[in-house]
């Protein structure tokens, strides 16, 4: 029984850069096969949950959404029941490099790409696949939490990030109407990602504020706040139970609002027993 072609996507906002990374890896992986190049992180991200392939090699700085942020959102929406993919970074600044790409799945390649290096990479690669695909190879399982654990270091995750410098923010200004409503942080139960927009969510009420989250979680106090999703700021003790159903989702109930919030792959491993 043949082996099907393993796939890869591409993900470059320079036409010129995506063109030559391809060609370099033509030469490098003949039997790769290449996907439609996406030209954002926005179209990475659709384009990877509906062909779902076995290799990502997303530029770091695309307009929008960056390739760290599209990893995230394709790691958290991705299939439980298949192995994540493998994810090589694409970046021309030196210091993303000197983040620890080189372990576990997650990998590097400085532009303009190196032969030398593509290749090394490629014959990484190429082992980890060989190792899913052996019958006897160790399971998928150990590989994906060292890629979640790497993306969430990488982003600032959950017991990586430090403090948020300077005072945390105290108070939320949200216009309804005519008028601008003071809303104690301290009162907010979560905030949740809402196009331009972030809801922010009182035990009674709701309000709108134009920020995105990215914006607004380095404000926060990160030990007092959890980022849960990419889409969710939660405060900590508004959390009753972490429930895991038997697919391994976790899911929080909170002591002041009746909605369940879903927690990503990426930030579970918070949520252990002490």
């Amino acid at each position: 029984m043949n082996t099907p072609a393993p796939t890869a996507l591409i993900a470059e906002d320079e036409p010129l850069l995506a063109r030559a990374l391809a060609a370099e890896l033509q030469r490098a992986w003949p039997g790769l096969q290449l996907l439609p190049t996406a030209p954002d992180g926005e179209e990475a991200v659709v384009q990877a949950l509906a062909a779902l392939p076995d290799l990502l090699f997303l530029d770091i700085r695309m307009p929008g959404q960056t390739g760290l942020e599209a990893a995230q959102a394709i790691v958290e929406d991705w299939p439980a029941e298949r192995p994540l993919p493998l994810i090589v970074f694409v970046t021309a600044y030196d210091q993303y490099a000197l983040q620890a790409f080189e372990a576990s799945a997650v990998d590097y390649v400085l532009k303009p790409v190196q032969a030398e290096r593509l290749a090394a990479t490629c014959r990484r690669l190429q082992g980890l696949l060989a190792q899913r695909s052996a019958p006897a190879g160790p399971a998928a399982g150990g590989e994906d939490a060292a890629l979640v654990e790497r993306l969430r270091q990488l982003l600032g995750g959950p017991g990586t990030a430090a403090a948020s410098a300077g005072t945390p923010l105290q108070l939320i200004q949200a216009s309804v109407g005519t008028a601008v409503h003071m809303v104690p942080v301290g009162e907010v139960v979560y905030f949740e990602a809402a196009d331009k927009y972030v809801r922010v969510l009182t035990a009674e009420r709701e309000y709108l504020i134009r920020m995105s989250l990215r914006e607004l979680l380095p404000q926060l106090d990160t030990q007092r706040f959890w980022q849960v999703h990419r889409g969710t700021i939660v405060r900590a003790d508004a959390i009753a139970q972490a429930l895991r159903d038997e697919a391994g989702r976790v899911q929080l109930s909170l002591h002041q609002r009746p909605e369940r919030l879903a927690v990503s792959r990426i930030y579970a491993p918070r949520f252990k027993g002490m």
